[in-house]
């Protein structure tokens, strides 16, 4: 009798996803209401899109010492004063972007995972509302250290 290699490849691709800290069911349910910022505050959800690397998380820093750890299929919502806001994405690169939020605003970039030479490398990328909104439903939240 042959036995089929799936359960072992599947257990084998569950155990090399990335861990990352999760927020909790009901802050991740908060955050896909897409609420509008708070009067005077700005917006933006960053998140992770994808399969590309699994194994791999990858660390995205706001300029003032904010950071998380994205996961594939992961995201986290940041809410402050207008302004220009540098994100920075490091795995075996790091990519950097910079947006600018005005009051009221709300902003969704991407950090993408993609192939390299020798590694995958990060990329960062504001997108339209519909498709940030789209791949945030699929994702879960993450806690921001």
């Amino acid at each position: 009798m042959t036995r089929s290699p799936l359960p072992l490849l599947l257990a084998l691709a569950v155990g090399a996803c990335a861990s990352v800290p999760m927020a909790d069911p009901q802050a991740d349910q908060e955050g896909k209401r897409f609420d509008p910022p708070a009067p005077g505050s700005g917006t933006v959800y960053v998140y992770r899109p994808g399969w590309m690397a699994l194994a791999k998380t990858v660390d995205v820093g706001v300029a003032g010492g904010y950071h998380a750890e994205l996961a594939s299929n992961t995201y986290f919502r940041l809410e402050g004063p207008p302004g220009p806001i540098d994100l920075m994405c490091k795995t075996d690169n790091t990519a950097e972007q910079q947006i600018d939020v005005s009051a009221g605003e709300t902003r969704y970039v991407e950090v993408a995972m993609n192939p390299g030479l020798w590694a995958p490398r990060c990329s960062i990328k504001e997108v339209s509302p519909s498709e940030g909104q789209a791949a945030i439903l699929r994702s879960k939240r993450v806690i921001p250290q």
